[in-house]
């Protein structure tokens, strides 16, 4: 057991507790504290997770001198991109009606109170009065506003708060490792989950989990194959179908292995080799998107904030979209580089939408199925971005990006 990977044991634990479940209810009903165990530990993480994970990744966005050439650049492309991904996620989700198929977690006894919904008031409220008060009822968009202020702010002192800056990196590499503890033990508490949940979930909900899934891999083939390689044509005057080409190798790394930084080094390799982008430019690019640069996690997000909205009927307003959207790019930039985030960050995800985490055990289940189209999408996202900017810097060496295709490399 020692030898499989992680996502290798959550799927045993996903088969393991669908098992338990339609096999033996009571025996479901004994496991049960296990997965209110892990959904604990999950909720323990969210808090300094977030705080210190965005924060660190402000800070590593460079110098302000920097972010005024390539990092500003870059830095907009990847809000830019997130948000468009995410307002697609929102744009299907919301065409086809996901989570409308069933009613099965409202809760018809419910006391629903009138309430004037004011657009202004709402973003205001994205701005904490005490950050302190925050953590503390995990209020996640107001620590996400003051985590984003707090990283500019030390990204502009630099070198005077250097101390500083290392020591939320070393609390971002611990909490990262907690979320690894977490995680080993997710397959037991998802195995007590996936049990408990078998057994009260309906059919309906399954085909709407199944529409989920389908949307979110449609939605990403289409970015993948429509929306980079039109970028590039556009922004570059390069042709689409021949980049497309010559990051083929980088792309059948990320789909097999699932992991953006097993991808990176293949990713450098080929900006440098096949895309004629110089080494000042891409080694800059490459590892911020690595660690920054999550469209597929943005996609999800816009998809899942209309699919969850529509199970737990919570109304859409365009407030709560333009929320959404907000959600879809910091969420995804300050994604936890670590095996399992995405569930992780699913947690923060509901929290902050102030939704139960009922979901929890139905997200654990489909992962293994999105994950790797989504990390697709975020190491071709990054080769896009690096070769734009290159091209625009006038840095770009042509000849390189077209005879790497021509030589079926």
């Amino acid at each position: 057991m020692k030898k499989l990977s992680l996502g290798v044991k959550i799927l045993i634990g996903i088969a393991v507790g669908l098992s338990i479940g339609f096999v033996s209810p009571e025996a479901a009903s004994l496991l049960s504290p296990i997965g209110k165990i892990f959904l604990r530990m999950l909720k323990m993480l969210i808090v300094p997770l977030v705080f210190f994970s965005i924060t660190n990744g402000v800070c590593k966005m460079g110098d302000a001198k920097q972010l005024r050439t390539v990092g500003l650049r870059f830095v907009l492309y990847i809000v830019v991109t997130s948000g468009i991904c995410s307002a697609i996620g929102i744009a299907a989700a919301a065409a086809v009606g996901l989570g409308k198929g069933t009613t099965e977690f409202l809760d018809p006894s419910a006391q629903v109170d009138s309430v004037s919904y004011n657009f202004i008031d709402n973003v205001i409220s994205w701005f904490p009065e005490n950050i302190v008060d925050a953590m503390v009822n995990a209020n996640m968009l107001q620590i996400i506003v003051f985590s984003l202020f707090l990283g500019v702010a030390l990204l502009y002192l630099g070198e005077r708060v250097a101390r500083l800056v290392m020591l939320i990196d070393e609390a971002t590499e611990t909490m990262l490792k907690i979320t690894e503890f977490v995680m080993a033990f997710s397959p037991f508490g998802i195995a007590s989950l996936m049990a408990t949940m078998v057994s009260t979930i309906s059919g309906a909900t399954m085909k709407e989990v199944i529409s989920f899934l389908i949307a979110d891999n449609v939605c990403a083939i289409a970015i993948l194959f429509i929306g980079y390689p039109l970028m590039i044509q556009v922004m570059t005057k390069l042709s689409g179908v021949r980049f497309m080409k010559n990051i083929a190798e980088p792309m059948i790394v990320a789909i097999s292995t699932t992991s953006s930084a097993a991808t990176l080094p293949v990713s450098i390799r080929t900006a440098e080799d096949k895309l004629g982008v110089p080494e000042n430019i891409y080694g800059f690019t490459l590892p911020l998107g690595n660690t920054c640069g999550m469209n597929g996690f943005a996609l999800f997000i816009g998809l899942f904030c209309i699919f969850s909205s529509h199970l737990y009927g919570f109304d859409i307003t365009p407030s709560r979209i333009l929320q959404f959207v907000f959600l879809g790019i910091i969420l995804s930039v300050g994604a936890a580089g670590v095996k399992g985030a995405g569930v992780v960050m699913s947690t923060v995800l509901l929290e902050a939408l102030g939704m139960p985490l009922t979901m929890v055990p139905i997200l654990a289940a489909i992962w293994p199925v999105i994950d790797p189209a989504h990390t697709v999408l975020n190491n071709v996202s990054d080769l896009t971005g690096t070769t734009i900017i290159a091209s625009q810097l006038k840095k770009l060496d042509r000849t390189v990006f077209n005879s790497a295709a021509e030589k079926g490399a």
